[in-house]
């Protein structure tokens, strides 16, 4: 289902010159979100719907939150935030016995808008207790094929590009990949303890080619080299799994047994497009309280800024049971699936423009 625009996309999305164009696609996501939430049903999932309103956005460094308070009747006032993902909030209805949920959630995140970006987006996350990450793979692919056919297509597309959502996608560790388009030894970069040895990743990435600044971390550089060398490869013909995401890019992933260098977690890629990440997720309380404070450490050190964490989400690690996890942007699937050119073009109402 590829559709050309008629309108000029300057008119505002409300026009009735418009609906044309975007009828159709609005139409499309109904029937995707209708098919994928049947098919979870059958599956045994449990639908949940995580509050937007959090003491704690989420600590990754670079997502941004809206803020907010909460007023009581008193008039006393206590911050609260929207939240970047319903993760931390599904984690607690785990630890509370649910064994498989997912949730259409309505997410939110600053500083976000583009083609790819909303600051108000719908994030499909669902968890699994007692099963493993790569039967979330298996979950992904099932998941594109629905899409698809509920788009009555049978190819993804975006910017010229094209992926057979019916295809068994290609699995590419971060090592591989790293190897094989940048020519980079990107474990040779990391620590017996998975921390990152940035000048030896500095090093490798100038030897490819690719601009390193004086105050790059080691993070800063893997960014660049995923980005510039690596993701515009991916998802194109079929769909990429690219997995096992060194320690450092894995806050809040386990890592894997046979190397704690590196971590069950991987994103799902269609059309050189990220649509989803997963974990294995870790249980730890004590070491997740040391991921997010670095975490939030490096967000104040580039923004001077940092979120508060969720001490009732890291008492609930205490109580949760070994379980995977994933997240998908919904609206990019929808947009993939229907050949949109943007995620504005799948939303029903976008957001007004900031200033």
């Amino acid at each position: 289902m590829s559709l050309t625009l008629a309108t000029p996309p300057s008119s505002p999305w409300w026009s009735p010159e418009r609906r044309p164009d975007r009828r159709p696609r609005l139409e499309a996501r109904g029937r995707i979100r209708r098919a994928i939430r049947d098919w979870f049903e059958t599956q045994g999932f449990t639908e949940v719907e995580a509050a937007a309103l959090q003491v704690s956005p989420g600590n990754e460094a670079h997502l941004h939150a809206f803020a907010t308070e909460a007023l009581s009747l008193q008039g006393d006032s206590a911050p609260l935030y929207l939240h970047t993902s319903p993760e931390f909030a599904c984690k607690k209805l785990l630890a509370s016995g649910e064994t498989r949920i997912f949730d259409f959630a309505r997410v939110f995140r600053n500083r976000e808008r583009g083609p790819l970006h909303h600051p108000e987006f719908t994030m499909l996350e669902w968890y699994r207790a007692g099963e493993g990450w790569e039967v979330l793979m298996a979950d992904c692919a099932t998941l594109l094929g629905l899409a698809a056919e509920a788009a009555g297509t049978r190819t993804l597309t975006w910017r010229g590009r094209t992926c057979d959502p019916f295809a068994a996608p290609r699995r590419l560790t971060l090592a591989e990949a790293f190897r094989d388009l940048a020519d980079i030894d990107l474990l040779a970069t990391l620590r017996a303890n998975g921390t990152g040895d940035g000048t030896a990743l500095a090093d490798a990435a100038r030897s490819a080619g690719i601009r390193v600044a004086p105050d790059d971390t080691w993070s800063d550089v893997f960014s660049r080299v995923l980005v510039e060398r690596i993701e515009p490869s991916l998802g194109d013909g079929r769909p990429t799994l690219l997995c096992e995401y060194p320690a450092p890019e894995a806050a809040l992933a386990r890592r894997c047994a046979d190397d704690p260098r590196v971590s069950e977690r991987f994103e799902l890629y269609a059309c050189g497009v990220e649509l989803a990440n997963a974990f294995g997720e870790l249980t730890d309380p004590a070491e997740q309280r040391r991921r997010l404070e670095a975490e939030m450490d490096e967000k104040a050190r580039v923004y001077g800024e940092r979120y508060p964490l969720d001490e009732d989400f890291l008492a609930a690690l205490s109580r949760m049971p070994e379980a995977s996890g994933a997240a998908l942007g919904f609206d990019r699937l929808v947009m993939l699936a229907t050949g949109a050119r943007t995620i504005e073009d799948v939303l029903w109402t976008p957001v007004a423009e900031g200033p």
